[in-house]
């Protein structure tokens, strides 16, 4: 069986890199409101362990009505969800699994969590289960020093082809991000380590000089050894491709993400069958070109992340760019491709939207969370 969590202060735990970490107030009532999101994705027998069995049981039965009703009865079809809780010290999963399933009490227990960090062993562990259901301290730091954003500025050059755009710096001082401001006029500056939306600053040689964010820039080299910066560029969309590593050398290639963001912060997803969204992204760029990068990707990654060093599902964020305003002056190569705006190694969003994919290439919605009424939301909406 499988025990499902979410855990979406992931990115922030891994920002710390401590095991006693306490995720901020919007991280533990995102996971409380939406904890129940892997009954989506989990198969016969397995476990999703939530804070409220109860209130997740009831958002989950609200949310299959509304999938139901929108996107077809296939999707979840022949599946029983269970959810176990975590309160008063004591992880209830293995000991409901030994009691309710004798014949598979000596069954093995994967966990498979939204993202693997420290804090979370050190957690599941207080809870009752041992170390040796669980990464070892010396995996998760590989995993920690992988979700570093040098990996995506080392991807990103063997992605680079005729139709793409897009380079990456490390900073360790001031000097290197004035001369890059000089050459470039805009930037974009990026702690290394941090969640969506978080950990960004913008730079402008005409409105938003370095001297305005010098404080936070050396606050971050302190605390994390360096600052990303890249070019700004002139964002058309939103996408990414999503993926799953088995450790061993091989990359598979899930599906596309269609996403919005608003200032980095994710707002929402297409659900669309892969033929549909092939559609909207080809009307930018050549599908040949995503095929190519995408081939490179599971080369290159499954390299990376071979002999244990990342096994779990990860998303690789892209952007269609406005080649006109990024010194291209030729209508042919109007669109590029920025094919590694970054590499998230956990579970995403755009695969909890893939796991909701209409079958039918006609059928078009969008997946959102909203925060209305003190509470997280997951909707589902007609586009």
């Amino acid at each position: 069986m499988t025990l499902h969590i979410f855990n979406p202060e992931h990115d922030i735990a891994l920002a710390s890199g401590l095991s006693n970490f306490t995720a901020p107030h919007a991280g533990r009532q995102l996971r409380h409101d939406l904890g129940f999101l892997p009954a989506i994705w989990a198969r016969e027998g397995d476990v999703i362990m939530v804070d409220d069995p109860e209130q997740a049981e009831r958002l989950w039965q609200k949310l299959t009505h509304r999938i139901k009703t929108l996107l077809g009865d296939s999707l979840l079809a022949g599946v029983n969800r269970e959810f176990a809780p975590t309160k008063s010290g004591v992880c209830c999963v293995p000991l409901a699994a030994s009691e309710q399933r004798p014949s598979d009490s000596n069954q093995h227990l994967e966990i498979d969590p939204w993202g693997w960090n420290s804090a979370l062993r050190a957690k599941l562990i207080r809870l009752g289960l041992s170390e040796l259901q669980l990464p070892t301290l010396l995996q998760l730091e590989s995993i920690r020093n992988l979700s570093h954003r040098h990996t995506a500025a080392v991807l990103l050059p063997k992605l680079r082809t005729e139709g793409t755009i897009g380079e990456m710096f490390e900073c360790q001082t001031s000097e290197q991000v004035e001369e890059l401001l000089t050459r470039y006029g805009q930037l974009v500056l990026k702690a290394p380590w941090s969640s969506s939306g978080r950990g960004l600053r913008f730079l402008s040689i005409e409105r938003t000089p370095f001297s305005q964010q010098a404080g936070w820039f050396r606050n971050i080299v302190q605390a994390q050894g360096c600052v990303m910066v890249e070019p700004y560029y002139n964002k058309v969309k939103d996408f990414g491709m999503e993926f799953q590593s088995d450790g061993q050398g091989h990359v598979e290639y899930l599906g596309l993400s269609l996403f919005h963001t608003v200032n980095g912060a994710y707002t929402g997803n297409i659900l669309a069958t892969e033929t549909a969204k092939r559609a909207m992204i080809g009307r930018y760029l050549p599908l040949t070109l995503l095929d190519e990068v995408q081939a490179v990707i599971c080369r290159e990654l499954g390299e990376v992340f071979c002999e244990g060093r990342y096994r779990g599902p990860f998303g690789v964020d892209m952007m269609v760019c406005d080649a006109s305003r990024n010194g291209e002056t030729s209508m042919e190569k109007r669109f590029l491709l920025h094919p590694c705006v970054e590499v998230n190694l956990r579970r995403t969003m755009g695969h909890v939207a893939l796991a909701l994919s209409p079958k039918d290439d006609d059928l078009r919605r969008v997946m959102r969370i909203e925060y209305s009424g003190n509470n997280y939301k997951l909707l589902i909406n007609r586009l």
